[in-house]
C-alpha cells in the first residue's frame, strides 16, 4: 500500500521530527475516528519533508490505512491540470477498485476529467459551473470511498501545482465534512516568494480553523551528529560534524551530501558551492551516465523508461548501464511502479537543469517532442498534449509548437482545468504572430460552438482559426476561472481590433462577455456593455449572439428594472433561441420570462413557466438553469406570500446544487432560505442559513446576504448596535455601483427601523426619502411594502415627541400616497396594505380597534408569526387606549399573553418589553397561574427598576432636555444629571440618550400631556 513514498534514503536514520510526527499521527487517528483532517507541510528544500512524509505513510500502512500518493509535476515552466489528484485516485483505484468504482457509480464521465480510466468526458457545451461540478464531485468522491476505513492522501510538491490543482485543494479544504480522511499537502516554503501564485492560497488556507499547518526547521547541531552517525555508521568526529553543520546549516538534504563526500574521501572543503557540490556527484558519472543524467533532468519530475530510450538514442545495455551507474551514486531512482526514473532530490535535478546550455536545452525538448511525435503512448494519455506542447515552446519552433499548444488548451478545456486552457491560449497568442502563414492557414477551431457561433450558419469547422478566435476562448477561460482582470484586458484587445472589423455579431459578442466581467469584478452594473451589444446586433438576422444578447438584457432588467422592456425583452429572446435552436438559452429566458409575469401579476402563468423550465431543463441536465429555477421559484413563491412552499423547494435546490458543485448557486439559495425562514419564524434556522450562504458563496453578495439576515435579526432582536454594524457590511458587500431594488430596499428598511430604534427620526425619514427618490418598480412591492411599514411605525411610535413633529404632517401623506401606489395582488401585501394604514392612523392619533382588527383578520390565516404578534399587540394597545369594558381587557389580556409568547420565543425582546409594559400600565395579568396571581406595577417605569428621581430625569431627556436644562428644572447640579442619565441608559440597555427617548415613547411611560415640552431638533 506504501507505494510512491517508499523512497531509498542515504541515512537510514530517521533523526527528529518527534513532534512533527506526532502531530500528523494524531492527525490519522481523529479521521479514524470520523473526523477528516487537513494538513499543510511546509519547509525549505532538503529540510526533510519527504522523508518525514516517508515515516508517517510507513506508520499508517501498518495501522490499517489506505495511502495514496500523488505529486505535482513540473514539466520546464509548466504543470500537469490536476496531476496530483489524478495520481492519488489513481492509486486509490489500485488499492481499492471496488470501493472507488462504487463510489464513482453514475458520475464516471464527470470525473473521468481527473482519472481518464473511469470513461470518456463528456464533450458538450462548458459553462461557469463545471468546474465546481467536478470539485464537487471529486470531494464526495473521496468521502464515500474513506468512509470505512482510513485513507491518507498525500500530495506533494505544492509549489509546482498549477492553479486548477490549487483551486481544487482549497475546495477541498474548505468544503470536507465526512469520511475517514486525512489530506496531507506538502510545500517548498523557501520557493514561495512574495508573487509565487502558492502565497494566496496558503493565506486563504491558515484562515480555516479546519486546517493545521507544519513548518520543519533545519536540524540543531546534535541531530545533524546523529544523522551522520547514521550516514556512516559510526560515531563522526566532533569537528567534522561541526564542519559539515556550519556548511549545512543543519539542512537535511546538505548534510547528507557532506557527509557522503566525506565517506568517499572527499575533502569537506573542495568547494564553497552547495549547488556545486551537487554536480560534482554527477561529474563523477562516467560520461554516458552524465549524458542520460541531463537528458532525465529536461523531461521533467519523472521520465517514463522507453521515452528516455527514445530521446538517450543509446542501445539498450549501453543505456541500462548509464543509469546502472546514476542510480548507484543516488543521483536517479527508479519510480515505485518501475517505468521510469526521477532524481532522488528535486536540487540535484534544478542544479542539472540550471548547467545546460541554451543550445541544448532547446535540442533536448526537441528530442522529447520528436520522440513523443513519432509514438505518442510513450507517455500516459492524460498527459501527452501538455507535455508535447511543452517540449515543443521550449523548442522555440513556433510551427510546431502553435499547433501542440492549441491542443493541449483544448485538453485543459475538457479537463475544466480554465486556467492552464488560460495559460496555454495566451501562448498561442505569443506565438500567432512568429508561426508561418500556411500553419495558421491550416489551423480549424476545435468544438468552436463551446465559446460562440459563427457569425455565419454552417459548420465552423471549415472555417479557418482567427487570433479572435483565440481572444474569444481566452476570454472565457479567464472568467471560468476567475482570472476576470486578464478577460477583461483580452475583451479590450479584441474590441480594438475589431473597431475596423465590420463584424457586428464578433463585437456584440465580446461587449456580452465584457458586461459579465464588469458586473462580477464590482466595476459597474454592465449595462453600458449590454446596451452595446444590444446595438450592435438590432437589425440582424436571428442568431445565436442576438439571442443570448436579449436573455441578458431580459435578465439585467429584471434584476434592475422590472418593467414592460423586460418582458419584451424575455419574450423577443424566446423568439429568437427557438429560431436558431438554442436549446439552453431559450430555457434561460423563459426561465426570466416566467419571473417577469409573476412579478407582473400574472402569478399562475408565471409559476407554472418556471415549473415548466424547471422540468426541461432536468430533463436536458442544463445545469445552469436547473440551479438557476431553484433559486428564482422560491424566490417567486416567497414574493407571493407562499413562504413553506419556498422552504421546500430551497432544500431541494440545496441538494441539487451540491451535487452538481454549484457553489455560487448554492449560496444563493442558501440566502433565499434565510429570507423565508425569518418570515416563517424561524430565526435561529435562518441565522444559519445565512451563515452558510457566506461560507459557500464564492462573491461579495453572499456575505451581502448573510449580513442582511443578521441586521434584520439584530433589529427585530433589539441589537440596535449590531443591526447597523451588520447593515454597513451589507452594503460594502453588495456596493454602490450597482444598486438593485432586490438588496437595497431591504437594507433601507433596516436602515429605517435602526435609525428609528436608536431616536435618529429625522435619519430614518432622510433613508426613506432615498428608497423613494429611486421609487418602486414593478414587482417590487414586495420589498416596498415592509419599508414603508417601518417608517410608517418609526412615525406612529414617535408621536409626541417635540422633535418629530416637524415635517409630521408631510412625511405622514407621503407614506399615505406612496402606499396607494404599491400593488397588493396577493393576501400577504393586503395584510401588510391594512397594517401601513393603521399605523399612519396610529402616528396621527386616529386609529382605532376596528382599523387593528382588520388588520389582524388579515395576517391570522398567514404564516407569518412575528408580523401577527406585532398586530396583536398594536390591536391590544387600541383597545386599552379608550378604557376598555372588561371584555375588551380580557381580549387584549390575550392578545399580549399571545404576543408576548412569540416574542419570548423568536427572542424579540423589544416587542416582549413592549407587551410586558403594556399589560403593566393597565393591570393585566399575563402569566396562567393556578391560583391568584400578584399584580403587575401600575407603573412601567418601576418595572423597569428606575427610581422616582430616574424617572423625571428620563422624562426631561425624552422631552429634549440637555444635562444642564435637566438639573436646572430639577434644582440638582449638572454632574448629579450626568449620574442619573447613565444610570437610566444602563437600565434600558440602550447606548444613548435619542434610544432612550424612544423606549420611553414607545412604552408609553409618559403620556403625551405630560411631556415637557422641549427645543425641537435631532435626537442624539
Amino acid at each position: 500500500m506504501l507505494g510512491a513514498v517508499e523512497t531509498r534514503s542515504v541515512s537510514p536514520v530517521f533523526v527528529g521530527r518527534a513532534d512533527e510526527l506526532g502531530t500528523l499521527n494524531d492527525a490519522l487517528a481523529r479521521a479514524a475516528a470520523g473526523e477528516p483532517q487537513a494538513l499543510l507541510l511546509g519547509g525549505e528544500a532538503g529540510v526533510g519533508k519527504t522523508r518525514l512524509i516517508e515515516e508517517f505513510a510507513t506508520g499508517a500502512c501498518r495501522e490499517g490505512a489506505v495511502v495514496a500518493v500523488g505529486g505535482c509535476v513540473e514539466i520546464g515552466a509548466d504543470g500537469l491540470p490536476f496531476a496530483p489528484f489524478s495520481s492519488a485516485l489513481r492509486a486509490l483505484r489500485r488499492h481499492l477498485p471496488g470501493e472507488l468504482a462504487e463510489a464513482a457509480a453514475g458520475q464516471e464521465e464527470e470525473l473521468a476529467r481527473l482519472l481518464p480510466e473511469l470513461g470518456e468526458s463528456p464533450r458538450g457545451r462548458h459553462d461557469e459551473d463545471g468546474t465546481a461540478r467536478l470539485f464537487e464531485l471529486t470531494v464526495r468522491l473521496l468521502e464515500r470511498v474513506a468512509a470505512d476505513r482510513p485513507v491518507v492522501v498525500l500530495l506533494e510538491d505544492l509549489h509546482w501545482a498549477d492553479a486548477s490543482t490549487r483551486h481544487l485543494l482549497a475546495y477541498l479544504f474548505r468544503t470536507l465534512r465526512s469520511g475517514r480522511l486525512l489530506v496531507v499537502a506538502t510545500y517548498r516554503a523557501d520557493d514561495i516568494h512574495r508573487r509565487h501564485p502558492l502565497r494566496p492560497l496558503l493565506a486563504e488556507l491558515d484562515r480555516l480553523r479546519t486546517v493545521r499547518r507544519i513548518e520543519l526547521n533545519r536540524f540543531s547541531r546534535s541531530e545533524v551528529a546523529r544523522q551522520i552517525a547514521g550516514i556512516l555508521a559510526a560515531e563522526p568526529d566532533p569537528a567534522q560534524v561541526d564542519d559539515i553543520f556550519a556548511r549545512s546549516d543543519g539542512n537535511a538534504f546538505f548534510v547528507e551530501e557532506l557527509a557522503v563526500a566525506a565517506r568517499d574521501g572527499g575533502c569537506a572543503g573542495l568547494t564553497d558551492s552547495l549547488r556545486d557540490l551537487l554536480l560534482v556527484r554527477v561529474e563523477s558519472l562516467p560520461e554516458s551516465s552524465q549524458r542520460v543524467v541531463r537528458i532525465v533532468a529536461e523531461g521533467g519530475s519523472t521520465v517514463e523508461y522507453r521515452l528516455l530510450a527514445a530521446v538517450a538514442r543509446l542501445c539498450e545495455d549501453d543505456l541500462i548501464e548509464a543509469l546502472r551507474a546514476a542510480v548507484g551514486a543516488n543521483i536517479l531512482l527508479a519510480t515505485p511502479d518501475g517505468d521510469g526514473y526521477r532524481f532522488r532530490h528535486s536540487l540535484v535535478r534544478e542544479a542539472v537543469g540550471d548547467d545546460l546550455l541554451p543550445g541544448e536545452r532547446s535540442r533536448l525538448n526537441r528530442r522529447y517532442a520528436e520522440a513523443l511525435e513519432a509514438d505518442p503512448t510513450l507517455v500516459p494519455a492524460d498527459e501527452r498534449a501538455a507535455r508535447l506542447a511543452s517540449h515543443w515552446y521550449h523548442a522555440h519552433d513556433a510551427a510546431k509548437a502553435l499547433p501542440a499548444v492549441l491542443d493541449a488548451s483544448v485538453a485543459a478545456r475538457r479537463r475544466h482545468a480554465y486556467s492552464e486552457q488560460l495559460r496555454l491560449l495566451e501562448r498561442a497568442m505569443e506565438l500567432w504572430d512568429t508561426a508561418p502563414e500556411a500553419v495558421r492557414a491550416d489551423l480549424r477551431p476545435v468544438d468552436c460552438t463551446e465559446v460562440y457561433p459563427p457569425p455565419q450558419s454552417g459548420e465552423c469547422a471549415g472555417t479557418p482559426l482567427r487570433y479572435l478566435d483565440l481572444m474569444a476562448e481566452a476570454a472565457v477561460a479567464g472568467r471560468f476561472s476567475g482570472e476576470r482582470k486578464r478577460a477583461l484586458k483580452i475583451t479590450k484587445r479584441a474590441l480594438h481590433l475589431l473597431e475596423d472589423d465590420g463584424d457586428p455579431l464578433r463585437a456584440a459578442w465580446f461587449w456580452l462577455q465584457r458586461s459579465r466581467l464588469v458586473e462580477s469584478q464590482g466595476l459597474g452594473d454592465g449595462w453600458q456593455e449590454l446596451a452595446t451589444a444590444q446595438d450592435l446586433v438590432r437589425g440582424l438576422p436571428p442568431s445565436e449572439v442576438h439571442a443570448d444578447v436579449l436573455a441578458n438584457v431580459a435578465n439585467w432588467l429584471m434584476v434592475h428594472r422590472p418593467g414592460p422592456d423586460a418582458l419584451q425583452a424575455a419574450e423577443r429572446a424566446v423568439q429568437y433561441a427557438r429560431m436558431v435552436g438554442a436549446r439552453d438559452i431559450e430555457l434561460n429566458a423563459r426561465l426570466t420570462l416566467g419571473g417577469l409575469f409573476v412579478e407582473s401579476g400574472d402569478i399562475d402563468v408565471g409559476l407554472a413557466e418556471v415549473h415548466e423550465v424547471l422540468r426541461r431543463a432536468t430533463q436536458a441536465g442544463v445545469a445552469y438553469v436547473m440551479g438557476r429555477a431553484h433559486v428564482n421559484l422560491p424566490s417567486n413563491l416567497e414574493g407571493v406570500g407562499r413562504s413553506l412552499e419556498a422552504v421546500r423547494m430551497l432544500h431541494q435546490g440545496l441538494e441539487l446544487t451540491r451535487s452538481l458543485g454549484l457553489l455560487d448557486t448554492e449560496a444563493w439559495i442558501w440566502g433565499n432560505l434565510a429570507d423565508s425562514l425569518f418570515s416563517l419564524g424561524r430565526w435561529d434556522e435562518a441565522a444559519e442559513a445565512g451563515d452558510h450562504s457566506e461560507r459557500v458563496g464564492q462573491s461579495a453578495k453572499p456575505r451581502g446576504f448573510r449580513a442582511t439576515i443578521h441586521a434584520r435579526l439584530a433589529l427585530a432582536r433589539g441589537d440596535l448596535a449590531t443591526a447597523g454594524e451588520q447593515l454597513a457590511r451589507a452594503r460594502a458587500h453588495f456596493g454602490t455601483h450597482d444598486s438593485v431594488p432586490q438588496h437595497a430596499l431591504p437594507l433601507a428598511t433596516v436602515a429605517v427601523g435602526t435609525a428609528a430604534g436608536q431616536g435618529r427620526l429625522q435619519d430614518a425619514r432622510a433613508e426613506l426619502a432615498q428608497a423613494l427618490r429611486i421609487g418602486f418598480p414593478p414587482g417590487t412591492h414586495r420589498y416596498g411594502w415592509p419599508l414603508l411599514l417601518a417608517a410608517a411605525t418609526a412615525e406612529a411610535d414617535a408621536r409626541g415627541l417635540p422633535a418629530a413633529e416637524p415635517d409630521r404632517a408631510e412625511s405622514v401623506g407621503r407614506l399615505r400616497e406612496t402606499a396607494r401606489s404599491l400593488v397588493t395582488n396577493v393576501p400577504v401585501w393586503q395584510a401588510h396594505e391594512r397594517w401601513v394604514r393603521a399605523e399612519l392612523l396610529r402616528a396621527e392619533g386616529r386609529d382605532t380597534p376596528d382599523d387593528w382588527s382588520e388588520a389582524l383578520a388579515a395576517f391570522e390565516p398567514l404564516e407569518r408569526p412575528y408580523d401577527l404578534a406585532r398586530v396583536r399587540y398594536r390591536l391590544a394597545g387600541s383597545l386599552l387606549a379608550r378604557g376598555g369594558t372588561e371584555e375588551e381587557r380580557g381580549r387584549a389580556t390575550e392578545l399580549l399573553r399571545l404576543s408576548r409568547a412569540t416574542a419570548d420565543h423568536l427572542g424579540a425582546r423589544p416587542l416582549a418589553d413592549a407587551a410586558s409594559a403594556l399589560a403593566q400600565r393597565a393591570r393585566l395579568t399575563l402569566a396562567r397561574a393556578a391560583g391568584p396571581a400578584p399584580l403587575a406595577p401600575a407603573d412601567p417605569a418601576e418595572a423597569l427598576g428606575l427610581t422616582s428621581r430616574e424617572r423625571d430625569v428620563l422624562r426631561l431627556v425624552a422631552a429634549g432636555r440637555s444635562n444642564r436644562q435637566i438639573a436646572e428644572e430639577l434644582f440638582i447640579s449638572p454632574k448629579t444629571a450626568s449620574v442619573h442619565v447613565s444610570n437610566i441608559l444602563a437600565k434600558l440597555g440602550v447606548a444613548g440618550r435619542g434610544e432612550a427617548a424612544a423606549v420611553a415613547h414607545r412604552m408609553r411611560l409618559f403620556p403625551p400631556e405630560t411631556a415637557a415640552a422641549g427645543p425641537a431638533g435631532r435626537a442624539g
